[in-house]
Protein backbone atom coordinates (compact mmCIF):
# COMPACT_ATOMS: atom_id res chain seq x y z
CA UNK A 1 0.00 0.00 0.00
CA UNK A 2 1.51 3.31 -1.03
CA UNK A 3 1.72 5.79 1.76
CA UNK A 4 -0.66 8.76 1.57
CA UNK A 5 1.09 12.04 1.41
CA UNK A 6 -0.02 14.38 4.12
CA UNK A 7 -2.12 17.30 2.90
CA UNK A 8 -0.20 20.47 3.52
CA UNK A 9 -2.09 22.88 5.73
CA UNK A 10 -3.64 25.87 4.02
CA UNK A 11 -1.53 28.91 4.28
CA UNK A 12 -3.59 31.75 5.75
CA UNK A 13 -2.34 35.17 6.56
CA UNK A 14 -3.07 36.11 10.14
CA UNK A 15 -4.04 39.69 10.74
CA UNK A 16 -2.02 41.61 13.22
CA UNK A 17 -3.65 43.33 16.16
CA UNK A 18 -3.26 46.74 14.52
CA UNK A 19 -4.89 45.54 11.30
CA UNK A 20 -7.82 44.07 13.24
CA UNK A 21 -8.31 47.37 15.04
CA UNK A 22 -8.29 49.32 11.77
CA UNK A 23 -10.71 46.87 10.13
CA UNK A 24 -13.08 47.26 13.10
CA UNK A 25 -12.81 51.05 13.02
CA UNK A 26 -13.50 51.02 9.27
CA UNK A 27 -16.61 48.85 9.64
CA UNK A 28 -17.96 51.01 12.48
CA UNK A 29 -17.28 54.17 10.45
CA UNK A 30 -19.10 52.77 7.39
CA UNK A 31 -22.10 51.76 9.51
CA UNK A 32 -22.16 55.19 11.18
CA UNK A 33 -22.02 56.97 7.80
CA UNK A 34 -24.85 54.79 6.44
CA UNK A 35 -26.99 55.52 9.52
CA UNK A 36 -26.25 59.25 9.20
CA UNK A 37 -27.19 59.22 5.50
CA UNK A 38 -30.42 57.34 6.28
CA UNK A 39 -31.25 59.84 9.06
CA UNK A 40 -30.66 62.82 6.78
CA UNK A 41 -32.56 61.19 3.93
CA UNK A 42 -35.48 60.50 6.28
CA UNK A 43 -35.59 64.19 7.21
CA UNK A 44 -35.60 65.16 3.53
CA UNK A 45 -38.46 62.72 2.88
CA UNK A 46 -40.45 64.26 5.74
CA UNK A 47 -39.98 67.74 4.25
CA UNK A 48 -41.04 66.42 0.83
CA UNK A 49 -44.15 64.89 2.45
CA UNK A 50 -44.94 68.22 4.13
CA UNK A 51 -44.55 69.94 0.74
CA UNK A 52 -46.98 67.43 -0.74
CA UNK A 53 -49.49 68.26 2.01
CA UNK A 54 -49.27 71.96 1.14
CA UNK A 55 -49.78 71.13 -2.54
CA UNK A 56 -52.77 68.91 -1.75
CA UNK A 57 -54.26 71.73 0.34
CA UNK A 58 -53.93 74.26 -2.50
CA UNK A 59 -55.39 71.84 -5.05
CA UNK A 60 -58.19 70.81 -2.69
CA UNK A 61 -59.16 74.44 -2.15
CA UNK A 62 -58.91 74.99 -5.91
CA UNK A 63 -61.27 72.06 -6.47
CA UNK A 64 -63.84 73.62 -4.11
CA UNK A 65 -63.60 77.01 -5.88
CA UNK A 66 -63.88 75.31 -9.28
CA UNK A 67 -67.00 73.37 -8.25
CA UNK A 68 -68.69 76.42 -6.78
CA UNK A 69 -67.87 78.93 -9.54
CA UNK A 70 -67.51 76.69 -12.65
CA UNK A 71 -64.43 78.75 -13.59
CA UNK A 72 -61.35 77.37 -15.34
CA UNK A 73 -58.65 75.64 -13.39
CA UNK A 74 -55.94 78.32 -13.58
CA UNK A 75 -57.89 81.23 -12.02
CA UNK A 76 -59.21 78.89 -9.33
CA UNK A 77 -55.66 77.85 -8.39
CA UNK A 78 -54.50 81.48 -8.39
CA UNK A 79 -57.35 82.39 -6.03
CA UNK A 80 -56.54 79.35 -3.87
CA UNK A 81 -52.86 80.24 -3.42
CA UNK A 82 -53.14 84.04 -3.34
CA UNK A 83 -56.24 83.96 -1.13
CA UNK A 84 -54.54 81.69 1.42
CA UNK A 85 -51.53 83.99 1.69
CA UNK A 86 -53.75 87.11 1.88
CA UNK A 87 -55.87 85.63 4.68
CA UNK A 88 -52.77 84.48 6.57
CA UNK A 89 -51.12 87.88 6.16
CA UNK A 90 -54.28 89.67 7.30
CA UNK A 91 -54.54 87.50 10.41
CA UNK A 92 -50.88 88.09 11.25
CA UNK A 93 -51.30 91.84 10.73
CA UNK A 94 -54.57 92.01 12.68
CA UNK A 95 -53.61 89.80 15.62
CA UNK A 96 -49.83 89.52 15.33
CA UNK A 97 -48.93 92.25 17.82
CA UNK A 98 -51.50 91.05 20.35
CA UNK A 99 -50.35 87.44 20.02
CA UNK A 100 -46.72 88.51 20.41
CA UNK A 101 -47.54 90.41 23.61
CA UNK A 102 -49.48 87.47 25.01
CA UNK A 103 -46.68 85.02 24.16
CA UNK A 104 -44.23 87.26 26.03
CA UNK A 105 -46.62 87.44 29.00
CA UNK A 106 -47.10 83.67 28.90
CA UNK A 107 -43.34 83.05 29.12
CA UNK A 108 -43.18 85.39 32.14
CA UNK A 109 -46.31 84.06 33.84
CA UNK A 110 -45.75 80.29 33.57
CA UNK A 111 -42.87 80.11 36.12
CA UNK A 112 -45.06 81.95 38.65
CA UNK A 113 -47.95 79.60 37.88
CA UNK A 114 -45.72 76.56 38.43
CA UNK A 115 -44.55 78.02 41.75
CA UNK A 116 -48.12 78.61 42.89
CA UNK A 117 -49.10 75.10 41.83
CA UNK A 118 -46.26 73.67 43.96
CA UNK A 119 -47.48 75.68 46.97
CA UNK A 120 -51.05 74.44 46.44
CA UNK A 121 -49.91 70.83 46.16
CA UNK A 122 -47.77 71.17 49.28
CA UNK A 123 -50.90 71.88 51.32
CA UNK A 124 -52.34 68.36 50.86
CA UNK A 125 -50.84 64.91 51.61
CA UNK A 126 -51.53 63.69 48.07
CA UNK A 127 -49.97 66.84 46.62
CA UNK A 128 -46.82 66.36 48.72
CA UNK A 129 -46.48 62.83 47.35
CA UNK A 130 -46.79 64.19 43.80
CA UNK A 131 -44.10 66.78 44.51
CA UNK A 132 -41.81 64.11 45.96
CA UNK A 133 -42.33 61.91 42.90
CA UNK A 134 -41.52 64.76 40.50
CA UNK A 135 -38.67 66.33 42.44
CA UNK A 136 -34.98 65.89 41.73
CA UNK A 137 -33.91 63.96 38.68
CA UNK A 138 -37.40 63.30 37.38
CA UNK A 139 -38.30 66.98 37.08
CA UNK A 140 -34.91 67.83 35.59
CA UNK A 141 -35.40 65.10 33.02
CA UNK A 142 -38.91 66.41 32.28
CA UNK A 143 -37.67 69.97 31.76
CA UNK A 144 -34.78 68.72 29.61
CA UNK A 145 -37.20 66.75 27.44
CA UNK A 146 -39.49 69.78 27.11
CA UNK A 147 -36.56 72.00 26.17
CA UNK A 148 -35.40 69.49 23.57
CA UNK A 149 -38.94 69.27 22.16
CA UNK A 150 -39.31 73.03 21.77
CA UNK A 151 -35.81 73.48 20.35
CA UNK A 152 -36.60 70.77 17.81
CA UNK A 153 -39.89 72.49 17.08
CA UNK A 154 -38.08 75.75 16.34
CA UNK A 155 -35.82 73.76 14.04
CA UNK A 156 -38.92 72.58 12.21
CA UNK A 157 -40.08 76.19 11.93
CA UNK A 158 -36.68 77.06 10.49
CA UNK A 159 -37.27 74.57 7.66
CA UNK A 160 -40.71 75.94 6.84
CA UNK A 161 -39.47 78.06 3.96
CA UNK A 162 -38.03 74.93 2.26
CA UNK A 163 -41.32 73.10 2.76
CA UNK A 164 -43.26 76.08 1.44
CA UNK A 165 -41.17 76.26 -1.74
CA UNK A 166 -41.53 72.50 -2.23
CA UNK A 167 -45.29 72.88 -1.84
CA UNK A 168 -45.40 75.67 -4.44
CA UNK A 169 -43.34 73.61 -6.92
CA UNK A 170 -45.55 70.55 -6.39
CA UNK A 171 -48.63 72.77 -6.81
CA UNK A 172 -47.37 74.37 -10.04
CA UNK A 173 -46.89 71.07 -11.90
CA UNK A 174 -48.24 68.07 -9.99
CA UNK A 175 -48.52 65.88 -13.13
CA UNK A 176 -44.76 66.21 -13.69
CA UNK A 177 -43.93 64.60 -10.33
CA UNK A 178 -46.83 62.14 -10.49
CA UNK A 179 -45.79 60.90 -13.96
CA UNK A 180 -42.18 60.77 -12.79
CA UNK A 181 -43.11 58.41 -9.96
CA UNK A 182 -45.14 56.24 -12.33
CA UNK A 183 -42.19 56.02 -14.73
CA UNK A 184 -40.13 54.36 -11.98
CA UNK A 185 -42.65 51.50 -11.78
CA UNK A 186 -42.47 48.45 -14.10
CA UNK A 187 -45.01 48.55 -16.99
CA UNK A 188 -47.18 45.80 -15.51
CA UNK A 189 -47.78 47.83 -12.33
CA UNK A 190 -48.22 51.36 -13.67
CA UNK A 191 -51.99 51.25 -13.30
CA UNK A 192 -51.56 50.11 -9.67
CA UNK A 193 -49.16 53.01 -9.06
CA UNK A 194 -51.66 55.54 -10.44
CA UNK A 195 -54.42 54.04 -8.28
CA UNK A 196 -52.22 54.28 -5.16
CA UNK A 197 -51.33 57.92 -5.91
CA UNK A 198 -54.96 58.90 -6.50
CA UNK A 199 -56.18 57.08 -3.40
CA UNK A 200 -53.40 58.65 -1.30
CA UNK A 201 -54.32 62.12 -2.54
CA UNK A 202 -58.01 61.58 -1.71
CA UNK A 203 -57.19 60.25 1.77
CA UNK A 204 -54.81 63.07 2.61
CA UNK A 205 -57.40 65.62 1.40
CA UNK A 206 -59.90 64.14 3.85
CA UNK A 207 -57.35 64.27 6.68
CA UNK A 208 -56.42 67.87 5.88
CA UNK A 209 -60.07 68.91 5.70
CA UNK A 210 -60.86 67.44 9.12
CA UNK A 211 -57.64 68.75 10.69
CA UNK A 212 -58.05 72.30 9.42
CA UNK A 213 -61.70 72.46 10.45
CA UNK A 214 -60.75 71.15 13.91
CA UNK A 215 -57.98 73.75 14.10
CA UNK A 216 -60.38 76.61 13.28
CA UNK A 217 -62.98 75.39 15.79
CA UNK A 218 -60.43 75.12 18.59
CA UNK A 219 -58.98 78.55 17.83
CA UNK A 220 -62.50 80.01 18.04
CA UNK A 221 -64.08 77.97 20.87
CA UNK A 222 -61.15 77.66 23.27
CA UNK A 223 -60.55 81.41 23.82
CA UNK A 224 -64.30 81.89 24.39
CA UNK A 225 -64.40 79.24 27.12
CA UNK A 226 -61.17 80.46 28.75
CA UNK A 227 -62.33 84.09 28.65
CA UNK A 228 -65.60 83.16 30.37
CA UNK A 229 -63.55 81.57 33.19
CA UNK A 230 -61.36 84.67 33.41
CA UNK A 231 -58.16 82.89 32.38
CA UNK A 232 -55.57 85.37 31.08
CA UNK A 233 -53.91 85.09 27.65
CA UNK A 234 -56.92 83.22 26.23
CA UNK A 235 -56.11 84.15 22.63
CA UNK A 236 -52.63 82.65 22.57
CA UNK A 237 -53.83 79.59 24.50
CA UNK A 238 -56.56 79.00 21.90
CA UNK A 239 -54.05 79.48 19.09
CA UNK A 240 -51.72 76.95 20.74
CA UNK A 241 -54.56 74.42 21.09
CA UNK A 242 -55.51 74.88 17.44
CA UNK A 243 -51.96 74.46 16.14
CA UNK A 244 -51.26 71.39 18.26
CA UNK A 245 -54.36 69.61 16.94
CA UNK A 246 -52.11 68.46 14.11
CA UNK A 247 -50.39 66.18 16.67
CA UNK A 248 -52.99 63.55 17.67
CA UNK A 249 -53.12 62.28 21.27
CA UNK A 250 -50.12 64.25 22.59
CA UNK A 251 -50.95 67.67 21.13
CA UNK A 252 -54.13 68.15 23.18
CA UNK A 253 -52.30 67.24 26.40
CA UNK A 254 -49.44 69.65 25.66
CA UNK A 255 -51.91 72.45 24.84
CA UNK A 256 -53.84 71.88 28.08
CA UNK A 257 -50.84 72.24 30.43
CA UNK A 258 -50.26 76.04 30.18
CA UNK A 259 -54.01 76.78 30.34
CA UNK A 260 -54.48 74.74 33.52
CA UNK A 261 -51.34 76.24 35.09
CA UNK A 262 -52.60 79.78 34.44
CA UNK A 263 -56.00 78.82 35.86
CA UNK A 264 -54.26 77.79 39.08
CA UNK A 265 -53.32 81.46 39.56
CA UNK A 266 -57.05 82.13 39.99
CA UNK A 267 -58.14 79.12 42.04
CA UNK A 268 -57.97 75.33 42.14
CA UNK A 269 -61.65 75.05 41.19
CA UNK A 270 -61.04 77.25 38.14
CA UNK A 271 -58.16 74.99 37.10
CA UNK A 272 -60.42 71.93 37.32
CA UNK A 273 -63.14 73.61 35.26
CA UNK A 274 -60.58 74.77 32.67
CA UNK A 275 -59.23 71.20 32.39
CA UNK A 276 -62.79 69.97 31.80
CA UNK A 277 -63.28 72.68 29.13
CA UNK A 278 -60.12 71.51 27.33
CA UNK A 279 -61.14 67.86 27.51
CA UNK A 280 -64.74 68.55 26.46
CA UNK A 281 -63.97 70.85 23.52
CA UNK A 282 -61.11 68.71 22.20
CA UNK A 283 -63.16 65.51 22.53
CA UNK A 284 -66.08 67.11 20.68
CA UNK A 285 -63.88 68.46 17.88
CA UNK A 286 -61.41 65.61 17.38
CA UNK A 287 -63.59 62.56 18.09
CA UNK A 288 -66.99 63.65 16.76
CA UNK A 289 -66.77 66.56 14.32
CA UNK A 290 -63.45 65.74 12.59
CA UNK A 291 -64.35 62.07 11.80
CA UNK A 292 -67.66 63.22 10.27
CA UNK A 293 -65.82 65.67 8.00
CA UNK A 294 -63.16 63.13 7.08
CA UNK A 295 -65.92 60.58 6.33
CA UNK A 296 -63.76 57.86 7.91
CA UNK A 297 -61.18 58.11 5.11
CA UNK A 298 -58.51 57.51 7.74
CA UNK A 299 -59.62 54.88 10.23
CA UNK A 300 -56.52 54.14 12.29
CA UNK A 301 -56.52 52.27 15.60
CA UNK A 302 -55.40 54.67 18.38
CA UNK A 303 -52.65 52.30 19.53
CA UNK A 304 -51.21 52.15 16.00
CA UNK A 305 -51.22 55.96 15.83
CA UNK A 306 -49.34 56.27 19.14
CA UNK A 307 -46.75 53.64 18.15
CA UNK A 308 -46.29 55.35 14.80
CA UNK A 309 -45.82 58.72 16.51
CA UNK A 310 -43.20 57.28 18.86
CA UNK A 311 -41.26 55.66 16.01
CA UNK A 312 -41.51 58.74 13.80
CA UNK A 313 -40.51 60.93 16.74
CA UNK A 314 -37.34 58.91 17.31
CA UNK A 315 -36.45 58.99 13.62
CA UNK A 316 -37.50 62.53 12.72
CA UNK A 317 -37.99 64.50 15.95
CA UNK A 318 -40.90 66.95 16.15
CA UNK A 319 -41.28 66.88 12.36
CA UNK A 320 -41.70 63.11 12.49
CA UNK A 321 -44.43 63.38 15.14
CA UNK A 322 -46.31 65.97 13.06
CA UNK A 323 -46.07 63.88 9.89
CA UNK A 324 -46.86 60.57 11.62
CA UNK A 325 -50.56 60.35 10.67
CA UNK A 326 -50.20 61.09 6.92
CA UNK A 327 -47.15 58.80 6.75
CA UNK A 328 -49.11 56.00 8.44
CA UNK A 329 -52.03 56.60 6.08
CA UNK A 330 -49.74 56.23 3.07
CA UNK A 331 -48.21 53.04 4.51
CA UNK A 332 -51.66 51.55 5.15
CA UNK A 333 -52.72 52.31 1.57
CA UNK A 334 -49.53 50.72 0.22
CA UNK A 335 -50.02 47.58 2.33
CA UNK A 336 -53.69 47.35 1.32
CA UNK A 337 -53.07 47.80 -2.41
CA UNK A 338 -49.87 45.77 -2.74
CA UNK A 339 -50.43 42.95 -0.24
CA UNK A 340 -53.95 42.68 1.22
CA UNK A 341 -55.84 42.90 -2.07
CA UNK A 342 -53.49 40.31 -3.59
CA UNK A 343 -54.17 37.67 -0.92
CA UNK A 344 -57.84 38.60 -0.42
CA UNK A 345 -59.16 39.56 -3.87
CA UNK A 346 -62.79 40.70 -3.93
Amino acid sequence: MPEKKPIPPETTKELTYTEKVWYTVGIVAIVAVLILIARVAFGVLLMALAGCLISIYFHGLGDVIERKTKWKRLPCMIISIAGSFIILGFLLWFMGSKIQIQISQLSDTLPLSIGKLKLSLDETPLGRKVLEATSGGSSEKLFATASQFFSTSFGVLGNMYIILFLGIFFTASPSLYKDGLVLLVPPDHKELARRIINRTSLTIKGWLKGTMFSMILLIVLMPIGLSIMGVPLALVLGLLAGILVIVPNFGSLIAMIPGVLLAFTISTNTAIIVALIYIGVQTLVQNIIAPIIQKKMINMPPALTIVGQLIMGVLGGAMGIIMAVPALAIMMILVDEIYVKKINPK
